[in-house]
This record gives C-alpha cells, structure tokens and sequence, in this order.
C-alpha cells in the first residue's frame, strides 16, 4: 500500500500543479521510490522499483528525481525511526562454488511459485466479478473467507513481518510453512481479488521466504552434507518470487540486500532473481501489475515501445510546396537559387513539369568550377533518381537517404513516379518524428524550416 499512497500523492501534485502527463509520471515514481525507500529503508532498491517497475526506463531525466525523492525520504525516516535493517537475519555465506546450482533449481522454483501467485490473484478476480451479488458485499464475502483461513492459519493475516524472520531463522517445521505458501497465495489473492485493500510487495516476501525455508529444508535431507542452511533460502526467496511476479530482477536485487543488510549473500541472490524474472517472464508477458492494467484495456507499452519511425509516413515530413528548377535553365540561374534558399538540391522538371532528375549544390560548384556557368542543368543533374511514396515510412525513407548518402529525396505518387508532390530532407523528417515523440509530454518544438 505504501507505493499506491506514495504514487498517488505524486500523482496529486502534478494534477494541482497542471503538469505535463510526463511530469506527472515522474512524479508517481518519485512516490513510489519515496515510499519504499522510507518503509523499508532501502534508498536504491526504491530508487530501482521506481525505474524497473512504475518506468520501466532508464533515462538519466527520470532518475535525478527519482533518486532526490528516494534519498529525501531515506533522510526523513532514518531521523524518526533509526537506520537499521528491515529484518534482523543471522551471518549467511557461500560456503562453495557448488552450491551456486542449488540456487539455481531455486530460482526455477521461485519462478513457478510466482506464476502460480499472479495466475491465483487473477482468477480470484474474475471468480469474484462473476458473483451476481452487489459490489459492496464481495469485500465482506473476502473477508469472510479470509477469516475461515485466519483460523488454522493466523500467520497469513497482516503483512508477515514476524513469520518471515521466524523462516530466516529456521523457527518453522516443514510441514507448516509448505501450507503456509499456498494459504498466503490464496488469502491475497481472495483479499485483492474481492476488493478488499492490499498490495503485491509484503506478501511476495512472505511467500518467497517461507518457499526458501521449505526447499532448504527438503534439500538437507535429500543431500545431508549440504552445507546451506535453509534460512539462506529464505532469504534470496523473499527477493526471487518478487522478482518473477514484478519481473524486476535489479530492484529485488537492491531491496533484499539493503533490507539485510548482508553483502554475503549477494550472489546467489543474483542467481535465483535472474532465474525467476526469465522464466516467468518467458510465461507471460506481463507482470502482476501491468496485466491489471491490460486487462483494463490499458496498454502500458503504448509509448514505450512505440517507433514513431515506423508509425509516421513520408506525407507527415515531407515539403509540400518544395521549390523545383527546369531543365533548361543553366548553372547560373540554378547557383543564385541556391545562394537566395541555402537548399542544397533541388527536382528538376522537363517542360512538361515531369521529373527527370535532381540537382545538388555539389553539381553547381563543380560546374561553376569548370567555367560552365551558361549549361543548362540537364547536362550536370543526376538522372538516376531514388524516390520515396507518401505512404513510407519513416524509417524507410531514412534508409533510403542513409544508402544513397543523400540528404532529400523527391516524393511522388506510386501510379504516376514523374509525377513530383512532394521533397523530403533529413531536418523535415527529424521534426516531424520530435513533433510526434515529445505530444504526449506536452513540449513543444520551435517552427523550423526544413
């Protein structure tokens, strides 16, 4: 809940404040960073969170504020409530080089489990819009069932904080904490499901550890020389099935050492969370927050994996009114036409106004050059011409110019190619595509002239 209330409090400013939708997603993830970093006093995992998983991007605009927000926040809670680790763990280490494939059969685990949580969340969801009774009772039918489990199981309610440091410490028999796993997926997916209030992050915890705890216990017996105690299991748990349900490997990462506070432990963290956010990621596409969001009709790959190249075409760029020379006028003329546009080329039309050819600023000179400023431009323009059609693409067109080493390239129509409708250069189509990237960021490019 704290990212919910973190992101929505960004999410105010920049709605008060009238900001630009992009300001206002920084913002949100400035919350979101904010939030953890100062729940759990964790500056870089909130500071990652916020980019992996509300961003998914990197760009160094985002991440200066996002690490003010983080580190503000860190400040403010270390003052009130002390710097100490979230959880209190015992010294764990990696005793061998051959425990690391332990962890890796791990990882595969954490993956399954994490599947297995966002497929129960979901169909918990849709079990509970299928209920043909009035919105408000589905909470109380939740809470009811939540409170059937709550019975036998007392560990699953609130956020889970003693019984993952019991997992860590090796305090669980093995039967229990088996049941525990699945009674913790199945009670936060009954309580998100039937629209109670709850969130991802705590129980994803939760689940993790008392997952590792119940592997390394079954892997003692099963091997009995091991050397890895079951509370290190716990531990890279917490982090791997976070990461294969957010598909956030890097924030997991970073939040599971700065809440230990154990370096120690780092590479078989770095094993199981790159394990679990490949192949849940290879499952589905979408984790367990941006599937709430596709199942809304809300795409939240819109922008970012948008190629405005290949979304605009060559009529969005392209000079309409572009300025032609005739056959028949000579280097001269065509030289003083140059120097009063600063154009570096131009079409050239034969009498009947069809396209034969164009003519560069390199032609001219070179003309000029020779003492042959009285032929005509027929004899010096380039007859072997690349074109482009109006429903191109950008980056069509792009290629085309990048091939021909050229910086414009005539437009015409597919039935008729002499037929001449249009220039495109390289500066009309660099801002037709800044135009169309920065619309939603509510920025502006000056009127320029291609």
């Amino acid at each position: 809940p704290i990212i919910q209330i973190g992101s929505a409090i960004g999410s105010a400013i920049g709605q008060v404040f009238r900001l630009t939708e992009e300001k206002t997603k920084t913002l949100v993830a400035c919350g979101a960073a904010a939030g953890i970093a100062a729940t759990f006093n964790a500056p870089l995992g909130g500071i990652f969170f916020a980019l992996e998983v509300v961003l998914r991007e990197y760009g160094l605009r985002n991440f200066s504020s996002v690490v003010l927000s983080s580190v503000t926040a860190t400040v403010i809670s270390r003052h009130f409530l002390g710097d100490h680790p979230a959880f209190r763990t015992p010294p764990f280490e990696l005793y061998s080089l051959w425990d690391i494939p332990y962890y890796f059969i791990f990882g595969l685990l954490a993956a399954l489990t994490a599947w297995l949580f966002i497929k129960v969340l979901y169909k918990n969801e849709d079990l509970f819009a299928r209920l043909k009774i009035p919105e408000y009772l589905k909470p109380a039918l939740g809470g009811l069932a939540i409170g059937v489990i709550g019975l036998y199981f007392p560990q699953v309610f609130g956020v889970g904080y003693d019984s993952i440091e019991a997992s860590i410490n090796g305090q669980f028999t093995l039967g229990i904490i088996i049941v525990l796993v699945f009674m913790k997926i199945l009670a936060t997916s009954v309580t998100l499901g039937s629209g109670g209030s709850g969130g991802i992050f705590a129980p994803s915890l939760f689940i993790g550890a008392l997952l590792g705890e119940s592997f390394g216990q079954l892997a003692g017996m099963v091997f009995p020389g091991m050397m890895i105690p079951p509370g290190a299991y716990a531990l890279v748990g917490m982090a791997a099935v976070f990461s294969g349900t957010a598909h956030a490997p890097i924030s997991a990462i970073l939040l599971l050492f700065e809440m230990t506070g154990n370096y120690k432990i780092l590479p078989p963290l770095m094993v199981t969370c790159v394990i679990s956010a490949i192949m849940v990621r290879w499952m589905m596409k979408h984790n367990i927050y941006t599937l709430k969001l596709v199942r809304k009709g809300i795409d939240p790959d819109k922008y970012r994996e948008t190629d405005y190249m290949e979304m605009l075409t060559v009529s969005d760029a392209m000079i309409r009114d572009a300025i032609a020379v005739h056959e028949s006028e000579t280097i001269r003329e065509v030289g003083l036409k140059i120097k009063a546009t600063s154009h570096r080329g131009f079409p050239v039309l034969d009498d009947a106004d069809r396209l034969t050819g164009m003519v560069t600023r390199k032609d001219i000179n070179r003309a000029l050059g020779g003492g042959n400023s009285g032929t005509e431009v027929r004899e010096v323009m380039s007859r072997h011409l690349t074109v482009c059609y109006p429903s191109e693409n950008l980056k069509a067109a792009l290629h085309k110019m990048a091939e021909k080493n050229v910086g414009r390239l005539p437009v015409v129509e597919r039935d008729n190619p002499e037929q001449l409708i249009g220039l495109i250069t390289r500066k009309s189509l660099i801002y037709a595509y800044n135009q169309a990237l920065e619309t939603y960021r509510g920025r502006k490019y000056p009127k320029v002239t291609p």
